[in-house]
């Protein structure tokens, strides 16, 4: 039951030893939730609050997504399941890689209870090759720009942060042409 795996997760310690700043995961999850965002794991900002996406890059995602603060946090709708649950800590470009125990342990556990979620968005690398595995392309950009590829189950996404700006500058086919269909298809989903 969903309800009684979420505050194992909560409590989850499992990568204790490992997290510079002690663990908080944070995950969002209903059994009725039709749509599932799937990023690395959660941010500085995210461990202090204990709001996912709470940050740039989730202001970022929303407006890529068309939904408001209120649309995006309702969990009934909306599963927010990154990678791993809690921060990694600091590397000298970023943040470190999500701990691989907690996809391991825990992904296996959940996702059978989310049993209505029709569209997984994965955002970024780290998402898209635990997710996709092998059908994942050689790099992020190869495998977002065969997004159509992937539906209707999944939609390979960039992150949205701050950092990646020249990315987005480089790619611009990415705000003007998959930004609007992912509109779309996130409102058929939750909607219809």
């Amino acid at each position: 039951m969903l309800e009684e795996l979420l505050p194992q997760i909560r409590a989850c310690q499992l990568c204790a030893a490992h997290l510079p700043h002690g663990p908080r995961p944070v995950l969002r999850a209903a059994a009725s939730a039709k749509l599932m965002i799937v990023g690395q794991a959660p941010g500085t900002k995210v461990h202090a609050t204990g709001i996912p996406w709470n940050d740039q890059s989730g202001k970022r995602l929303r407006q890529w997504l068309g939904l408001s603060p209120q649309e995006f946090y309702d969990e009934q709708n909306v599963a927010i399941v990154p990678t791993a649950f809690c921060y990694p800590g600091t590397a000298r470009s970023g943040d470190l890689p999500p701990r691989p125990e907690c996809f391991q342990h825990w992904h296996p556990q959940l996702l059978p209870l989310l049993p209505n979620i029709k569209l997984t968005l994965l955002i970024g690398t780290y998402a898209q090759k635990a997710f996709l595995g092998s059908v994942a392309k050689a790099t992020l950009t190869e495998t977002v720009e065969a997004w159509r590829d992937y539906l209707p189950k999944y939609l390979p996404l960039p992150h949205p942060s701050p950092r990646n700006i020249a990315w987005f500058k480089r790619h611009p086919w990415f705000e003007m042409e998959v930004v609007p269909t992912l509109q779309e298809i996130v409102q058929a989903t939750l909607h219809g």
